[in-house]
């Protein structure tokens, strides 16, 4: 049987014009069926994207990403529910008007969509001469792009004479020729090697920051979302299974998905330790191995003092620490002394880690 779909709710802006000023993109109970499916591709989708923010949307594939992607730029219509974009619900928009809207909406693709036959300047240049714009205006914009992507010395070169980068950044400036409030970025950066990739999320970053741009970016790389986003949305099967804070979600993931996206091999242990881990002391000398969780609320491994906690015999079994948006995330995985059976998390220094796990317990070899 088919679901019923909530109709949209076309006054949401006035009827609550602070969350209006506030955030960008307001998404409100968004479903999508493709005909001749059973099932939605999305699933009464509830997002807010803030104005000014970069915002990442990650999920495996066929979680739903381009879907709802496509819905924000209304390239595709939704089955129910609403997409609000700068106090417009575009599904309300006539043909003319959405064409006019989607101008102020810029785009990047995977595959960069440029034409051959034109060279990087006329590439920039099209969208703006499609739209009628003066020869004049259109070369002063196109002059100021090539400065901004970095491709002055490349503005007469061809496609083909480009690499992967080169490429994407002139997407990046064609995307921008009509000073954009909104871009939107479909796996931007899956088609670079990594030092490319890191070059264009620093050039989105920037663009980000000068112009204040909101940036809606899809990707099944969360180093693009650590490395780039200030908030992110993880889908699976068409549902926003966690959101919030970049830092919040790497921090203290929530779901199985999220982990697995974050890093396979987070949960794994190495071979030799696993095949002596019990999950009660079996020995009097049994050493407990406990995992201390950064998760950005505030605690900090100091080392002196998790020796004078935990005592001298401690031995460091893995070490993921980092940086995020300026908070320190990740763990530490230490065997301590067999005196401290059995371990008790709840007197444990709260300042020294966010959260303490007991794993188990390693027999002697």
């Amino acid at each position: 049987m088919n679901q019923p779909y909530p109709a949209p709710r076309k006054q949401i802006v006035a009827r609550d014009r602070a969350v209006s000023d506030v955030m960008h993109i307001v998404i409100d109970e968004l479903c999508k069926r493709y005909p001749g499916q059973q099932c939605d591709a999305l699933h009464h989708i509830d997002l807010h994207i803030p104005r000014g923010e970069i915002f990442g949307i990650i999920g495996r594939s066929g979680a739903g990403k381009s879907s709802l992607l496509r819905c924000l730029n209304r390239l595709e219509t939704p089955t129910g529910g609403s997409v609000v974009v700068d106090g417009v619900d575009i599904a309300s928009l006539s043909s003319n008007e959405l064409v006019n809207w989607r101008r102020g909406t810029g785009m990047i693709f995977q595959h960069f969509n440029l034409l051959s036959a034109r060279t990087v300047r006329q590439n920039i240049d099209l969208p703006m001469r499609v739209a009628g714009i003066a020869a004049q205006t259109r070369q002063r914009k196109v002059d100021e792009l090539l400065t901004l992507v970095g491709l002055q010395e490349r503005q007469h070169a061809y496609p083909a004479q480009l690499s992967g980068g080169q490429k994407q950044r002139v997407g990046i400036a064609r995307a921008l020729v009509h000073d954009p409030k909104l871009l939107l970025c479909d796996e931007a950066t899956s088609a670079l090697d990594p030092e490319t990739t890191r070059s264009i999320l620093g050039l989105l970053r920037d663009i980000n920051r000068q112009k204040g741009i909101t940036i809606v970016l899809i990707t099944h790389e969360m180093d693009v979302i650590h490395d780039l986003c200030h908030q992110v949305a993880v889908l699976e099967q068409g549902k926003v299974i966690e959101s919030g804070p970049v830092w919040q979600v790497y921090g203290d993931p929530r779901h199985d998905v999220t982990r697995l996206l974050l890093n396979p091999q987070r949960d794994s242990l190495p071979e030799p330790l696993a095949a002596r881990l019990t999950p009660l002391p079996v020995s009097n000398d049994s050493r407990p191995l406990i995992s201390l969780c950064y998760t950005g609320q505030g605690a900090i491994p100091q080392l002196a003092q998790l020796s004078a906690a935990l005592g001298d015999e401690l031995t460091l079994v893995q070490s993921s620490l980092e940086w995020v948006q300026g908070r320190q995330i990740g763990h530490i995985r230490l065997l301590t002394s067999a005196s401290h059976l059995p371990f008790a998390t709840q007197t444990f220094p709260v300042h020294l880690a966010d959260r303490v796990e007991v794993l188990g317990y390693v027999t002697a070899d």
